[in-house]
């Protein structure tokens, strides 16, 4: 089994995304990482997750420690990520056969894959991955130069991984509550509070924030510090880590209560720029977990299709059943569309990164917008696939539960939905963003010809037409309705923006390969998600093995389909 084999949207759109070159490289170890993700990976996944890590504060001769252990599985996970496939260090520097940096996409398109198997890890990862980024973009000086170093290797013996400890009891919405103090120590800093969640809490480069003094009472007064775990002289540095949490899901990964005790910190940027620059590795998170939450629908998709395949109910396998068919079809266009969104969001970040003004701001929004949508549906998609398997699918020997649990994580992390949504409040009200996003859709949508999506192409541009519209009222109401109205505005904006991907890349596909299978999910996606048109969701139903086991679909064969209204 391949995961990347079982996935039908994917290849095609990194046809449409990479540059040839870049999928030469790309190929062979999306290969290799798809079949390895279903034969070993996930397995140790499975153990991993029954078996957590374990927290030892003292060694046999009553020093502090603070060690965690971890199960085998999980090491092996561990070094599968940061040194096989070096997924926390493909934006920084070249693997796999690139000299120069790969593009991101081909980061976000190997992590989906490793992390239909394993979700926890990916935290880690991703803030390894971030905490470069960060520290390359505003920090300075030799010990920050060393940090990035050991951040982005893939080497055993060197490599570091990065968290960033931001939440406190009274602190995690509200930045400003901080209460964690920055004291001068030299040309460096003390810190001393206490990190209420703390994920990764044994990682060797940590950011955080503090106040400092002279720092008013906002988040301007704020501090971001580099944390590592050991000092320069190679002793462990003024902290410990109360307990580990008990949690839902993510159980493979530690998380924990950490209490810093005058801890050696290194200050990154301007100091009243703190939580700004913090906001950089959080977007980069946010926008994971976006990827993350798409990766959990993939893999219980998967499996909800093996189960209807194979379970026979009245004499028939259940992947005959009509209201079956219907469960799961509308299931795998949001999957399509969640993927197709990363992807866009992938190459807007690269665009963004190169300087162009548009993108940049395309993905400020588009970053919070994939979080609060795409996550939530994780929770909904991962729970119908896991009702498909029945009282199997409750049982945790079976991926489903595991599935389910974590999904509900990444609604959670990195600021819930509500915050998140405030977020796209922020961005309409500084860029006028929902604009900004109108417009480049209609871009895409307009030169679609192909007389197949005439219904959904106007349908679209109707839609787009009226969401600006409602954006605006949203902007002129007074501040309390307009963040009473952002949640539900956010996730239709969001869903407009993955039926337009999916749109233009039907088209992609029929005018490469003359195939209309994407054609026919996007219609299940805009019937279900936007028109509210059962009956087009149901149309399309004739071609449901042709969706899901990704067939080519010719001209013709969509002839049950009815024809398109002038």
């Amino acid at each position: 089994m391949n995961y990347v084999d079982l996935d039908p949207a994917l290849q095609p759109l990194i046809e449409s995304y990479l540059e040839p070159a870049d999928r030469d490289r790309l190929a062979p170890v999306l290969a290799a990482l798809g079949a390895d993700a279903a034969e070993r990976l996930a397995p140790l996944a499975d153990v991993a997750d029954k078996n957590p890590p374990t927290l030892a504060q003292f060694d046999r001769e009553g020093d502090r420690v603070d060690a965690i252990d971890y199960h085998a599985s999980y090491q092996e996970l561990q070094k599968a990520a940061y040194e096989e496939y070096g997924l926390s260090a493909l934006s920084h520097r070249g693997l796999h056969g690139w000299d120069d940096l790969p593009p991101h996409l081909v980061k976000y398109i190997l992590s989906y894959v490793f992390v239909q198997a394993e979700f926890g890890l990916a935290c880690p990862v991703s803030m390894t991955d971030a905490a470069a980024r960060t520290l390359r973009k505003f920090g300075e000086g030799q010990q920050i130069t060393e940090a990035i170093d050991r951040l982005i290797s893939t080497d055993p013996d060197h490599r570091f991984t990065g968290a960033m400890f931001m939440t406190e009891i009274h602190a995690g919405t509200d930045i400003a509550q901080t209460s964690t103090v920055a004291e001068r120590d030299g040309e460096n800093w003390k810190l001393s509070g206490r990190k209420w969640f703390a994920s990764n809490p044994d990682a060797d480069i940590i950011l955080t924030l503090a106040r400092f003094p002279g720092g008013d009472d906002t988040t301007r007064g704020v501090g971001l510090f580099m944390l590592p775990k050991r000092r320069p002289d190679g002793s462990k540095n003024s902290y410990v880590i109360d307990r580990l949490k008990d949690k839902l899901g993510t159980r493979s990964m530690p998380s924990g209560e950490v209490t810093l005790d005058g801890a050696y910190a290194v200050q990154v940027g301007k100091l009243d720029r703190g939580f700004r620059q913090m906001a950089e590795m959080v977007n980069t998170s946010r926008l994971s977990n976006a990827m993350r939450a798409t990766a959990l629908m993939r893999r219980s998709i998967n499996e909800a299709l093996a189960h209807a395949r194979t379970r026979v109910v009245f004499g028939k396998p259940l992947i005959e059943a009509p209201l079956m068919r219907m469960t799961l079809l509308p299931l795998q266009a949001e999957a399509e569309a969640a993927l197709g969104l990363v992807f866009y969001c992938g190459d807007m970040l690269q665009r963004g990164d190169a300087g162009d003004e548009s993108a940049a701001a395309q993905i400020r929004v588009l970053t919070p917008l994939a979080k609060h949508y795409i996550c939530k549906r994780a929770r909904f998609v991962t729970g119908e696939a896991m009702e498909i398997r029945g009282g199997r699918g409750y049982i945790e020997e079976w991926p489903d539960a595991r599935l389910v649990r974590d999904s509900h994580l990444g609604s959670i992390w990195e600021g819930s939905s509500n915050v998140i949504a405030l977020d796209v409040l922020r961005c309409m009200r500084k860029q006028d963003t929902h604009r900004l996003l109108a417009k480049t859709m209609e871009e895409k949508l307009i030169p679609i010809t192909l007389a197949e999506a005439g219904p959904e192409v106007r349908e679209l541009l109707t839609r787009w037409t009226a969401i600006v519209d409602r954006g605006d009222v949203i902007l002129g109401a007074e501040s309390d309705v307009a963040e009473a109205l952002i949640g539900g505005y956010a996730d239709d904006l969001a869903q407009l923006i993955m039926a337009t991907l999916l749109l233009e890349q039907a088209d992609a596909e029929v005018t490469r390969d003359t195939n209309f299978r994407k054609l026919l999910v996007a219609k299940a996606f805009i019937g279900g998600n936007i028109s509210a048109d059962e009956t087009a969701v149901v149309d399309t139903l004739a071609h449901f093995e042709d969706i899901v086991d990704g067939a080519s679909v010719t001209r013709e064969a969509l002839s049950s389909l009815p024809a398109p209204v002038a």
